[in-house]
């Protein structure tokens, strides 16, 4: 699964506009699918390729909560980049081909420090069945009163992020799935939710 989601970035990500629209849209619906296999690891029922897709079986309500995530740390990211740095991240490269490894850094821990606030809009949503707005406010409630274990969840993930990078992206074929569980862990444990927790889209009341 995670192989898939690399691929079509790498493939699609740089192209303008619909690399954007892939980024934004289809990139963090799909990465859903790790969230589902950890769900179903959980419930000791082998991760199958199939839960990739389980997000589009989702109410449209909860697709569009993991958009607007997405999309609101994008834009809070790419205005921080162009304030810092002065680098587009809209751009179809990114806007990073020319900068220092110092800079190139600086970018994706900033990427994953504004991003800890919606860690758990996307299992707000698709888990527990809550609006959009419900979602977020839940999310960002999660996140200010947590803000240790959520640091402390944003150094692993720049950390295997930044392996990923260093083994030209090879490395994210586990990076991912190690990331989403550790979401999907720390979902439960701030959430007090049980072993079983969660419950896939055609459970959701």
């Amino acid at each position: 699964m995670a192989l898939v989601v690399i691929v079509i970035f790498v493939a699609i990500g740089p192209l303008p506009v619909i690399g954007l629209i892939v980024a934004n849209v289809v990139v963090p619906l799909l990465m859903c699918g790790l969230l589902f296999a950890s769900l179903a690891a959980d419930r000791n029922e082998p991760p199958r390729f199939k839960h990739l897709l389980m997000v589009f079986a989702a109410p449209v309500s909860a697709q569009f909560a993991v958009v607007a995530a997405a999309v609101t740390a994008t834009v809070i990211e790419s205005a921080l980049a162009w304030s810092v740095a002065g680098v587009n991240m809209l751009a179809p490269d990114g806007g990073m081909t020319d900068l220092a490894p110092s800079t190139i850094m600086m970018l994706y821990a900033t990427d994953v420090l504004v991003s800890l606030p919606f860690t758990f809009v996307a299992m707000a949503a698709l888990f527990d069945g809550d609006a959009p707005g419900r979602a977020f406010a839940s999310s960002l409630r999660a996140f200010a009163r947590n803000p240790r274990p959520m640091l402390t969840l944003g150094v692993y993930t720049f950390t295997l992020l930044l392996a990923g990078l260093a083994t030209t992206g090879i490395g994210l074929v586990l990076g991912l799935p190690w990331i989403a569980a550790a979401q999907y862990a720390a979902w439960k444990d701030i959430y007090g939710v049980e072993a079983s927790g969660g419950r896939p889209p055609g459970e959701v009341g």
